[in-house]
């Protein structure tokens, strides 16, 4: 059957159909879809993780039991994940186990372009990288049996292109594969040091062995159109080159990106006068081909930063400037803002006024450095706000107001580590946990603090004030963000403490369907003195007309924050 899929749900699709039992994984984009298409399937086991690494564990616990399993997150989530999977290398599989990885280039929602074939290299593991739908639904399918027959997790690659465009994929019907019964086998699962010095020969003979399959497996293909110009290329880069250049080019496209073929290449490249490898981010193809006496160009062509496009490899290769969009088309910029309502304004608008040194933490939150706020110092990665925090009191020694902000989500993924430490080497840190019930910028997927599971049934709920008390927090308080006042206070009483502290800042998330919005709140003009007072709050429900601040009703969800900050009370929450 022939339908439409975008490349996330294809992979779910092809892992389904491939035999998967267990998939674990956290949320991010653009991997996200993954994860929550496979939970759509009631017959496999599919659940949200803590974190990457801790994803990447149940699925090789999975394996060692003998059956299929997978695990998916975005490019920043595979370094969490780093420390089982250079081990999982050495290991190996019992039933097929495959990582589903998807990179960001031109960073559409991440703090870095990272490129994950870097990871293939050096855990020397096998990578796959499809470049539609159709691809993406079948390499993830055929992924269990690579990984099975070379005793190997299997890394697939997506982008975000990839992950988010759609083409048609003919699907079939599940594949039921038996669970392998257990054996203990202690040489082969236990990497002592004794063991494991044994395991990286195997791990070098079996990447050689792969390279060899790489030769001539279904997933590199050469298309021939002329010896003049010869394209070496993968993934969205393959859809560039049809695009801009069609069949006036002959093409290597590569499937498997690690490890990668030699013989293949090199047959390909004495085809042509000219050879060009067109790949985004790093030139890891490039060096292949230069390492193995093939004279390429690459980098000196192609940018490592960002995403390509048509126009791109047009005006590289063809020397064509892309057509200016015309002036009645061109859409104004709209940056990516807080929501109308959101509950982390409030807390936001409190430290700002009390001119605290705030480190941030990735997130819908992360929004909290952008004007009129401005409210962050930094941004790191998953869980850095808190550990950051402690260090950078270390050396301040409470000569400023610190603190730092966490969502509950990130809090669990890799928050309460650094927390701990706070309390073990006791510096005078305050933590603001922000709280709003759900994974918010990923999309709204349930997290351990949210009593409920993938599929939405009740589970076990992190109790957020008891876990701080358990690892020797004492002083611990929550507040309404949407209360300033309520905010201030504990903001100035708990950054004078003299131990740590942590404030939850707990209201759920406007956009949540159980939330019900307040009517709007109006202006009254009479009364506003145009002093944008409520502009500082960065809230896009309310603008400025003739002096006067005006709330826009089909954005307002009246949660009286701004009420709050006119003096002049212009601001009406009565008639509502």
């Amino acid at each position: 059957m022939k339908k439409l899929l975008i490349g996330n749900e294809a992979v779910a699709r092809g892992l389904y159909e491939g035999g998967l039992n267990v998939v674990s994984s956290y949320p991010g984009t653009p991997s996200t879809e993954i994860t929550e298409f496979l939970s759509k399937y009631d017959d496999i086991h599919s659940e949200w993780a803590p974190n990457e690494k801790v994803a990447a564990e149940v699925a090789f616990g999975a394996s060692l039991a003998g059956a299929r399993s997978a695990c998916a997150m975005k490019h920043v989530g595979l370094n969490v994940a780093a420390d089982p999977l250079f081990t999982l290398s050495y290991t190996g599989v019992t039933g097929g186990m495959v990582i589903c990885v998807a990179d960001d280039p031109a960073m559409h929602s991440s703090q870095n372009e990272q490129d994950s074939r870097h990871y293939a290299i050096a855990a020397k593991v096998p990578m796959l990288e499809p470049a539609d739908s159709d691809e993406s639904y079948r390499f993830a399918r055929d992924a269990f049996e690579l990984s099975e027959k070379f005793d190997t997790p299997v890394l697939l690659r997506m982008c975000t292109r990839i992950a988010h465009s759609q083409s048609i994929v003919d699907i079939g019907e599940r594949k039921e594969v038996p669970v392998k019964p257990f054996t203990k086998d202690p040489a082969k699962y236990i990497m002592m040091p004794a063991y494991a010095k044994k395991k990286h020969p195997i791990v070098e003979e079996r990447t050689k062995a792969i390279a060899q399959y790489a030769e001539n497996c279904p997933y590199n293909t050469v298309e021939m159109n002329g010896g003049e110009i010869g394209i070496i290329t993968s993934g969205s880069c393959y859809q560039y080159v049809k695009e801009a250049l069609g069949d006036s080019v002959s093409v290597l496209k590569l499937g498997i990106v690690n490890p990668l073929p030699v013989e293949l290449i090199k047959n390909f490249a004495a085809q042509v006068k000219r050879v060009i490898v067109i790949e985004e981010l790093d030139g890891i193809i490039e060096t292949h081909c230069n390492t193995i006496g093939v004279k390429v160009e690459g980098k000196s062509l192609f940018t490592p930063i960002g995403e390509y496009s048509q126009a791109t490899v047009k005006k590289v290769i063809l020397g064509e400037e892309a057509k200016p969009a015309k002036a009645d088309v061109c859409v104004p910029v709209r940056p990516p803002m807080m929501c109308a309502g959101c509950p982390h304004r409030g807390i936001y608008y409190a430290l700002v006024k009390n001119k605290v040194t705030v480190l941030g933490d990735i997130g819908c939150y992360t929004l909290g450095a952008q004007a009129p706020l401005n409210a962050l110092s930094s941004t790191l990665c998953m869980g850095a706000s808190v550990s950051g925090l402690h260090g950078f009191n270390l050396v301040d020694k409470g000569n400023s107001k610190t603190a730092c902000v966490i969502g509950d989500s990130t809090f669990m993924h890799s928050g309460v580590t650094g927390l701990i430490n706070i309390a073990y080497n006791a510096t005078n840190s305050t933590v603001i946990i922000l709280d709003n019930s759900i994974t918010g910028m990923t999309g709204h997927q349930q997290n351990p603090t949210t009593g409920y599971n993938i599929k939405g049934d009740p589970a076990a709920k992190v109790d957020l004030e008891s876990l701080c008390r358990a690892v020797g927090i004492n002083r611990i308080r929550v507040v309404d963000p949407y209360n300033i006042a309520e905010c201030d206070a504990a903001i100035k009483e708990e950054t004078a403490a003299e131990e740590p502290s942590v404030i939850i800042s707990r209201r759920p998330c406007v956009l949540l369907k159980s939330v019900k919005p307040q009517s709007p709140v109006t202006v009254d003009p009479d009364k506003c003195r145009g002093c944008k007072k409520c502009m500082t709050l960065g809230c896009p429900a309310i603008s400025f007309k003739n002096k006067k601040a005006v709330i826009d009703h089909t954005l307002c969800v009246g949660c009286d924050v701004c009420e709050q900050l006119c003096a002049f009370g212009a601001i009406d929450t009565n008639g509502r």
